[in-house]
């Protein structure tokens, strides 16, 4: 199904620059576009492919209309300007409501009539799943577990007792919620299980990717704030609280009882040590460790860029001398010399 170029900046609120009429039917890089697709300018990077592209039009900024050389659809974020259209072009395929005769479903479940539950998933007792619920093949959803309207589980999601999710939220393949916390007492060095006894309580608009887990609360519960974006294989431990708005990259570890803020952006791999506070509108880059709270906005960084492994290991031994040198330093600095 396609879209006048005129549809689409109304769907977006922008302003058609050149043909307005034009179809297009689908998106595509600037460098592989052809006519019937519509492309975006993010990155001046970029920009040296405005003048040869083949696409039929443009999602740019006003600044740089003048390099562009085929029809324009000018907004002030083309970045989302360009996912918005995307959902347009390419709707979600809705699942068709009911229950996959392989799924088990204790009697005491309560399951909406518009929901869909697939093959060989299992719904425990009392859970609670709600209007236009998609639920995936092989999914386990144990006894207590709430699913609230429009959200969509995909297959092999585990959910585990008495957690909850809010609308509209979208979990990816081999996500984990609710499973136990890493609770372990020592016993003259013998470990003891501590039972985790909190639960998980996801908001609204919240994305989960693949095969990332999210650990129940110790007492508490862990808590995920709407519109928080999680991406695949992030490791989040017993009673984090993420504030809305935050997005985490793939590999990132969020240790016990930390706290991170709201409009937070994680980049990838980065480490989070238990029971740090994290302000709002903080920007932490990749493979960081984070050992201390952040109580003030900003962007942030703790690794050291990459170098020859030559001159790493002359570095290497130079932290280690550190201390020593600042002593050295301090004494000769001082008045007297000691």
């Amino acid at each position: 199904m396609g879209y006048t170029l005129q549809q689409l900046a109304d769907h977006v609120a922008g302003r058609v620059v050149g043909d307005d009429t034009v179809v297009i039917g689908r998106v595509a890089t600037l460098s592989d576009a052809s006519p019937g697709s519509i492309s975006f300018l993010t990155s001046s990077a970029y920009r040296k492919h405005l003048a040869s592209t083949r696409a039929s039009a443009v999602i740019i900024r006003e600044n740089a209309l003048d390099s562009c050389t085929t029809n324009a659809l000018v907004v002030e974020n083309p970045h989302v300007a360009y996912a918005r259209i995307v959902h347009l072009l390419y709707p979600e395929i809705r699942t068709i409501a009911g229950i996959h005769p392989s799924a088990v479903v204790e009697e005491s479940a309560t399951i909406a009539g518009s929901a869909y539950i697939g093959p060989n998933t299992y719904i425990g007792h009392s859970v609670v799943i709600s209007e236009n619920v998609s639920i995936g093949p092989g999914c386990v959803l144990e006894n207590g577990v709430k699913i609230d309207s429009n959200t969509s589980l995909q297959a092999n999601v585990t959910i585990r007792h008495d957690c909850q999710l809010g609308k509209y939220c979208l979990v990816h393949p081999g996500v984990v919620i609710g499973s136990d916390g890493f609770g372990q007492a020592n016993d003259n060095g013998v470990w003891v299980k501590i039972p985790q006894v909190g639960r998980v309580i996801i908001g609204d608009d919240v994305e989960i990717g693949a095969n990332t887990t999210i650990d129940r609360g110790a007492i508490q519960d862990t808590v995920i704030s709407d519109n928080v974006k999680l991406d695949n294989l992030i490791q989040i431990a017993h009673n984090v609280h993420i504030g809305a708005h935050t997005a985490i990259a793939a590999g990132a570890a969020i240790a016990g009882s930390a706290r991170i803020g709201k409009h937070c952006t994680i980049a990838g791999m980065v480490g989070i040590a238990g029971h740090l506070e994290i302000a709002d509108n903080v920007t932490i880059t990749a493979m960081s460790l984070v050992g201390h709270s952040l109580h003030e906005p900003g962007v942030y960084s703790g690794t050291l860029p990459l170098d020859t492994n030559q001159q790493w290991r002359k570095n290497a031994v130079r932290f280690k001398q550190l201390d020593e040198m600042a002593k050295r330093l301090k004494k000769l600095e001082s008045p007297q010399g000691k």
